[in-house]
């Protein structure tokens, strides 16, 4: 589509955000905002960061029942796994590095106890049901075919604070320049 001009095949790496292209045909993806957490020759993981769920933590770990944390839907794999990004100084050791303060996954057990203990603020936290992966070279490939942009992320409060519905929106419009137009697309651009 001439519209969305990607000028450089920018590699995604760990901590870089994925926004899909206006009118991706995949509705698991529809306008999502993807954080990357692995990429490497064994393929891609991510997470949808836009799509919550009807459901909270506590509704999938009954030994946290007065933990009511916002669950979100990672992608349309393995809804059967919970996974965590967080910003959590005491439990930064734990996890795999995407940045200077975010960091995928940790001590499951310990985040546990310190959830029973209320010493987690939620605010540092994103849960996921499921996740998103690309096979070795899929994800490549469908940047050459200019489904995805990547944002190049240095702000991990992006990840933290925002709201699902305006997040796609909010990180074309921080790009700026095509991709401001970019945001303003509609969605049925038959209805405009």
């Amino acid at each position: 589509m001439d519209y969305f001009v990607n000028d450089n095949l920018i590699e995604p790496g760990p901590g870089d955000l994925l926004i899909s292209e206006p009118y991706l045909p995949d509705p698991n993806f529809e306008r999502t905002v993807v954080l990357i957490c692995e990429h490497d020759e064994n393929g891609t993981v991510g997470f949808v960061l836009n799509r919550r769920s009807n459901s909270v933590f506590s509704d999938v770990i009954v030994e946290a029942a007065h933990f009511d944390a916002p669950l979100y839907v990672g992608g349309p794999v393995q809804h059967d796994t919970l996974h965590f990004v967080h910003k959590d100084v005491l439990e930064m050791e734990s996890g795999q590095s995407l940045g200077e303060r975010l960091v995928w996954g940790g001590d499951f057990n310990r985040l546990l106890t310190r959830i029973d203990t209320h010493q987690i603020d939620e605010k540092n936290y994103r849960f996921f049901v499921g996740y998103s992966g690309w096979s070795p070279g899929q994800l490549m490939e469908e940047l050459k075919t200019k489904s995805w942009i990547v944002y190049q992320n240095k702000d991990e409060n992006l990840i933290f604070d925002f709201s699902s519905q305006d997040l796609w929106k909010k990180v074309l419009r921080e790009m700026g320049g095509k991709y401001r137009l970019i945001s303003n697309y509609p969605v049925d651009p038959r209805l405009n």
